[in-house]
């Protein structure tokens, strides 16, 4: 299972880890893709919180393709605002904790990256 520093993250951490989060809602998966790149080999918070939103936009990014999928007979296009307002909702959710220093768990993540 995912070790959680019990001590109080830095700064930086807390800004890199609220900057992750809040990618998603601009760029997808590719801005928590990069944070994560750049502080995965260092353990921590901001390492642990990019890896949480890196899996959550994989996740969506999956939702949208069946959503599109799916649009070919007029369900997708129910799906694709419920997508987008509920990446919205949990990035900025995900983002006010970060910035507070406290961990966030995306509900309903696929956690393909460990």
């Amino acid at each position: 299972m995912d070790q959680i520093d019990t001590g109080s993250p830095s700064k930086d951490d807390c800004n890199l880890a609220m900057l992750a989060h809040l990618l998603g809602i601009f760029t997808g998966f590719i801005g928590a893709l990069i944070i994560w790149i750049l502080k995965k080999d260092s353990p921590g918070f901001a390492n642990s919180q990019a890896r949480e939103a890196l899996n959550f936009q994989i996740t969506i990014t999956i939702g949208f393709l069946i959503a599109w999928v799916l649009a070919f007979i007029l369900i997708g296009f129910i799906l694709f605002p419920i997508l987008y307002v509920a990446n919205l909702i949990f990035c900025i959710l995900a983002a006010i904790a970060a910035s507070k220093g406290q961990a966030y768990r995306y509900p309903l993540a696929i956690r393909l990256v460990q």
